[in-house]
């Protein structure tokens, strides 16, 4: 199947190992994320103010260039598919607003009066989490060849995967679709309190100390419950938890590291793919070792 598939910017910056794990064991599954042509950044975060329309412009865009992709054949319905959390939810949250809101609609119509196309509501706006739940985890279980067993993955959700209701990818109070996907793996999920605490999201730009405090209590938390590892589904959430943990180190001395992985270099590992495709030398800190000792590697 070929499906829209929304990188967002900073899978292609900062995140890049995100991208290329994606791509990779969605291939391996069969599913084809063809890149949306001339896609541009969603605006981060979904606006508040029920009179701001400007906001919406820059992700219904993006809605826009879905339908174009799928009446010129290169994708074969109007769903598109996104993998950072905080792409995914304001995408989804301006095209239901679109949808809810006719005034707003009419607006926004008028104020991209420039394409020449006009965007009709109907893309369906999909978490990559959902698209394998709807694939089949026997489908994703039959195309392991290396299972991950002995790795104990402790699912960190944060933030924007599940709320608000009725725009997250599962039950926002039990939230058992990353828990089903590492099953499927077969990882050893490691359940613990914090999987749905913030991190500290864009805090991190000029407060990095309670950056810090909320990293220090996710991952000992994590580490308490015994995961080796943590898994997450978003670039802002991997840099805090990840590269934010030499200023844990530094504020909590006592602190020993935990490396930080998303869940698609996870399935590229499971899958028997190679370094390249896993990218996990781009992650901080670096899992390999670990991997390695366990022979996952």
């Amino acid at each position: 199947m070929n499906i829209a598939y929304y990188p967002g910017c900073t899978l292609k910056t900062t995140a890049k190992e995100f991208d290329i794990s994606t791509k990779a064991s969605a291939k391996a599954l069969g599913i084809n994320l063809v890149e949306l042509p001339r896609w541009n950044c969603c605006g981060t975060v979904h606006a508040l103010a029920k009179d701001d329309v400007m906001h919406h412009l820059a992700p219904l865009r993006n809605l826009l260039r879905v339908e174009e992709a799928q009446q010129s054949g290169i994708v074969d319905d109007k769903k598109v598919v996104a993998l950072c959390a905080m792409c995914y939810n304001t995408l989804k949250r301006s095209n239901q607003a679109f949808n809810a809101d006719s005034d707003k609609a009419s607006k926004v119509k008028e104020n991209m009066n420039n394409e020449a196309s006009v965007y009709s509501g109907q893309v369906e706006v999909e978490h990559l989490l959902e698209t394998l739940r709807t694939h089949g985890w026997d489908k994703v279980e039959a195309r392991v060849s290396k299972p991950l067993k002995g790795l104990k993955v402790a699912p960190y959700y944060g933030c924007l995967l599940l709320r608000p209701r009725g725009i997250g990818v599962d039950n926002a109070d039990n939230p058992r679709i990353f828990e089903d996907l590492l099953k499927a793996l077969g990882a050893e999920v490691v359940d613990f309190g914090y999987k749905q605490k913030c991190c500290g999201s864009y805090h991190t730009v000029h407060m990095v100390d309670v950056v810090a405090d909320l990293s220090n209590k996710i991952l000992t938390q994590a580490q308490a419950a015994g995961a080796d590892v943590v898994a997450t589904a978003c670039p802002l959430c991997e840099y805090n938890l990840g590269n934010r943990q030499t200023a844990v180190a530094k504020k909590y001395p006592k602190f020993n590291g935990i490396p930080i992985v998303y869940f698609t270099q996870l399935m590229a590992l499971a899958f028997g793919l190679g370094e390249d495709e896993t990218a996990l030398g781009m992650n901080k800190p670096d899992p390999r070792p670990l991997l390695r000792a366990k022979g996952l590697m």
